[in-house]
């Protein structure tokens, strides 16, 4: 793959021309407050450590007919006080994937690291799309999403957003195969499987093979989905209901391990309302984690299994087991732009409050700030957590700047 990788991102370059070729540049920096017992602080020995992160990413997408190449090549570059500390940037804001220790292929090559710096470049879509008027089929690295969530996403099983990412201007991608069917009154049907390695081998029990079919009933819409995943069943079942002017949305998805079956679901509402002739989006969610603890233990390492597994995987990201989130979006002019988001841990009162102002001078480029900022006490869960005797993780104000241009 990797042969046949550098010689698609030559044609690419010398197709320039002939196919479509797009760019985006960004920019990424994060600064933390941290309390003086975090684990991170610890050891960086910095109580405001500071990241960053620059990417290019390049995108190609020739076609000859019904036939379809979809490239994206990113050149990412790192550097700061938490991949020193550490050398861990999967938990970034930016989720910007890193490695492809998981996924069926290693689409990731090295250009240069050391202490606080680390340069590499990946593809994260590298796929051959044939459409037609009813039939769709992709094979190779891409993107699916699956479910309603807005915050939470239960009902997608393959790399979704965390609650708190910042930049999703683009999903990351997983090996696999797609076939879609288009029927007549709009329903479809959807075949997946997406291959994974398990310590480094490709194995069948760490994939996934999945059916999807959305219809259709009286004004609302149905989702059925129905999936082999690491080894267990997986059913769910999607609705989405529109109420006035706002849209209603539940899904619930059952998942089987070794302990029998556990239900995961979210429901949620969104509307936008005008005011003085400006559209104001709000949206309220709530999420059950079937896979949570009632209570957080005081050592971490002993949440069960199944939990650990998911939160590894980054198919969950909480570790309870019921959410409340809610938000706003408004436009305070053309340009500028302003969200507030509030995740709120119905069991122990804790709160996540994420706050953004965005810039837009155009379609072209976009400039955005915010800050996250946890409210809980030690033992909360959006508190701090102890990890190690006198040490503990989270609880920090975190601040972030972004820089997107696309040419």
């Amino acid at each position: 793959m990797k042969p046949a990788a550098h010689v698609l991102l030559a044609l690419a370059v010398c197709s320039a021309g002939a196919a479509e070729l797009d760019a985006r540049v960004k920019w990424f920096t994060t600064a933390q407050n941290l309390p003086a017992s975090d684990i991170l602080r610890d050891a960086a020995n910095k109580a405001t450590p500071l990241d960053h992160s620059a990417d290019l990413r390049l995108m190609w997408r020739p076609d000859v007919g019904p036939l379809k190449a979809v490239v994206d090549h990113s050149t990412i570059w790192l550097l700061g006080d938490s991949l020193a500390a550490f050398g861990d940037t999967e938990a970034s804001l930016d989720q910007a994937p890193s490695g492809d220790d998981r996924r069926l292929f290693d689409l990731t090559w090295e250009l240069d690291d050391g202490d606080r710096h680390r340069l590499f470049h990946r593809f994260d879509r590298f796929a051959l799309e044939y459409r037609s008027r009813v039939w769709g089929v992709t094979v190779g690295r891409q993107a699916v999403s699956w479910g309603s969530g807005l915050v939470f996403h239960p009902m997608d099983l393959f790399s979704p957003f965390a609650p708190t990412t910042v930049d999703r201007d683009y999903k990351a991608g997983d090996d696999m195969i797609l076939v879609e069917r288009l029927f007549e009154d709009g329903s479809d049907l959807q075949l997946l499987a997406v291959g994974r390695r398990s310590e480094g081998d490709a194995n069948a029990d760490a994939s996934s093979l999945a059916v999807k079919y959305k219809g259709f009933v009286r004004q609302g819409e149905v989702e059925l989905v129905a999936a082999r995943h690491y080894g267990g069943g997986a059913l769910g079942l999607g609705l989405r209901i529109p109420v006035g002017g706002a849209l209603l949305r539940a899904d619930v998805m059952g998942v089987e391990d070794a302990g029998g079956w556990t239900l995961s679901g979210v429901v949620n509402v969104d509307t936008s309302i005008p005011v003085r002739g400006n559209p104001v989006y709000v949206f309220a969610e709530y999420f059950h984690n079937g896979f949570g603890v009632g209570r957080i233990p005081d050592d971490l390492h002993a949440i069960p299994g199944a939990l650990d597994e998911r939160l590894g995987r980054g198919e969950t990201f909480t570790l309870m087991r019921n959410y409340v989130a809610t938000g706003v979006q408004f436009r305070w002019h053309a340009l500028v732009s302003q969200s507030l988001s509030l995740i709120a841990n119905v069991h122990d009162s804790s709160t996540l409050v994420q706050m953004s102002l965005a810039y837009d001078p155009g379609d072209a480029s976009e400039l955005q700030a915010g800050v996250i900022a946890p409210l809980g006490e030690r033992g909360d869960e959006f508190g701090r957590l102890k990890v190690e005797d006198g040490l503990t993780v989270g609880g920090g104000l975190r601040a972030y700047v972004r820089f997107a241009y696309y040419f």
